[in-house]
């Protein structure tokens, strides 16, 4: 059974928000990276550029598919991850450390739910 941090906040489409990072950090569950199969290729937003809660913002592309990125805010991203640019696999590794995605100075919030209630949804355990 994948993970789900505690602490987060998670998007319908299996974005994990922290907003005790500042600026707010940004990535995808271990759900999603589960069922994505191994990263092979991250397009994501880049600094500077303005994202919007519940829009596609970029892909994630693994041997089994492409998937749409979707931002769970608004806001200015900050800075994306080239860590994981350069080693996709990092998602899979370890999905709520090294493989985060960007930071977003927020200006709103798209609908999250807490991390009890996405593990719920989507058979995740804390």
């Amino acid at each position: 059974m994948s993970k789900v941090q505690s602490g987060l906040r998670y998007s319908e489409e299996h974005e994990w928000l922290d907003t005790d990072a500042t600026p707010a950090k940004i990535g995808v569950s271990q759900v999603a990276a589960d069922a994505l199969g191994d990263v092979v290729y991250l397009d994501l937003p880049e600094a500077g550029s303005e994202v919007a809660a519940g829009s596609t913002c970029g892909e994630i592309e693994s041997t089994k598919s492409v998937s749409d990125l979707y931002s769970p805010v608004s806001g200015t991203v900050v800075e994306v991850n080239q860590e994981a640019i350069d080693n996709p696999a990092l998602v899979n590794e370890d999905p709520y450390g090294a493989g985060w995605l960007f930071t977003v100075e927020v200006t709103e919030e798209g609908p999250l739910m807490t991390a009890e209630e996405y593990a719920a949804k989507n058979g995740g355990e804390l």
